[in-house]
């Protein structure tokens, strides 16, 4: 069972993924590709039982123009799956 994240598109500041194989309680990240570092915000917890669905996650305005990706951590913090780098701005 290899957890999945795709990034599917940004499209006014929300991005659209899919996942498979990820639990109930598994961390969605927006990692900054230039410094390998999450960002504080947004972070998205899964909630529902099924182990794959769809995400829209809306980004601040704040966040500044880069490459960026996707990582899922599972339940106890540990990596999972990550998504192909997109762009920003």
């Amino acid at each position: 069972m290899n957890p999945v994240i795709n990034f599917i598109e940004l499209e006014h500041g929300i991005i659209s993924a899919t996942y498979r194989n990820l639990m109930i309680g598994a961390k969605i990240q927006l990692v900054d590709k230039a410094s390998g570092r999450p960002l504080p915000d947004p972070v998205t917890m899964l909630t529902s039982p099924m182990p794959s669905g769809t995400l829209r996650i809306s980004l601040p305005a704040s966040i500044p123009a880069g490459d960026y990706f996707l990582r899922a951590l599972n339940g106890h913090g540990d990596f999972a799956a990550q998504s192909v780098v997109f762009r920003v701005g």
